[in-house]
């Protein structure tokens, strides 16, 4: 097969490629930077083949994908600042990246009638009640600007495609970029304390092995609406930080509080990501390891 990635300069798309190379497949990564500006770790995702893409250019986006001709293509690239993403001079913008470079994309794939996997979030729900969230769930409710554009640029695949997969993931971390581990071992290094919320349930996706999943996903026609984070059960932020404290040998408190006590942030956050991945498993793939094994992993990866 021959894939076609974009965002491969973010943490999602650095495994994703790195998968392809494993597995003895072509892949062609993409990012809006001129050169791949990545971790250079060593891995495969520096040797294979780039090209830059503004996936906000349709005529970019037709172009690249059409003389690619791949038989899939695994869309990672999105505006991911959360809280940035609230303020008036950026919406514009974000909506541009998510939902209309998502629909660019999505064009392209009908176009060569290739398979298009696409990454959403739990943020596309209000986040509201203690149940978990079924993938095929329509009662959308998204919190903030970064969660509606995400939904529109599902919509614009489920209205596009046939031959598509949208998988919803949350908490993620990976080599590349900022993520909450990160956070925690660098605020662990120079505080004996921290403050951390206690409210807002999930559970962590490890960008390696959800980077797995994607690829087995690709390789069968078992479209449709996905949700996946590792296993282990569901955890608070605070959970998540006193395991990373242990697991990393650091002696610093975390001191649990509301999101309220915690102070209002710009974008609205969900208190229930819990995300129901039971499809997953009807659907004969393999579930992602535990999140506290998946830690373990990623902080053997991690210099810190």
């Amino acid at each position: 097969m021959k894939f076609f990635v974009t965002g491969v300069g973010g943490q999602l798309g650095h495994d994703v490629m790195n998968e392809l190379a494993k597995r003895g497949y072509e892949g062609v990564g993409s990012d809006i930077q001129p050169v791949y500006s990545g971790v250079t770790d060593g891995s495969a995702v520096t040797a294979m083949p780039y090209v830059q893409l503004d996936i906000t250019d349709k005529d970019a986006v037709r172009k690249v994908i059409t003389e690619i001709k791949p038989d899939a293509v695994i869309h990672c690239a999105a505006w991911t600042a959360v809280d940035m993403a609230e303020d008036d001079d950026k919406v514009e913008k974000v909506r541009a990246v998510n939902a209309g470079g998502t629909q660019n994309i999505a064009d392209a794939c009908k176009e060569i009638d290739c398979k298009m996997l696409y990454l959403s979030t739990d943020y596309v729900f209000d986040g509201q009640g203690n149940e978990a969230w079924q993938p095929d769930c329509k009662d959308y409710k998204p919190l903030n600007v970064y969660g509606q554009t995400k939904l529109e640029g599902e919509l614009a695949v489920s209205s596009t495609l046939e031959k598509y997969f949208i998988v919803r993931i949350a908490w993620v971390f990976g080599l590349n970029g900022k993520n909450f581990i990160k956070t925690m071992i660098n605020v662990g290094k120079t505080h004996d304390e921290v403050r951390v919320v206690n409210d807002q349930i999930g559970t962590p996706t490890y960008t390696y092995d959800l980077a797995k999943l994607l690829v087995d996903m690709c390789e069968t026609e078992k479209y449709g609406y996905y949700h996946a984070t590792n296993e282990g059960g569901y955890i608070s932020w605070y959970d998540f930080a006193c395991e990373i404290f242990k697991q990393a040998g650091y002696t610093t408190k975390v001191n649990p509080v509301t999101t309220e006590e915690y102070g209002i942030s710009k974008a609205k956050r969900p208190f229930n990501s819990r995300l129901d991945k039971s499809k997953l498993s009807e659907n004969g793939f393999e579930l992602l390891p535990t999140w506290k094994d998946a830690l373990q992993r990623y902080l053997k990866e991690i210099e810190y």
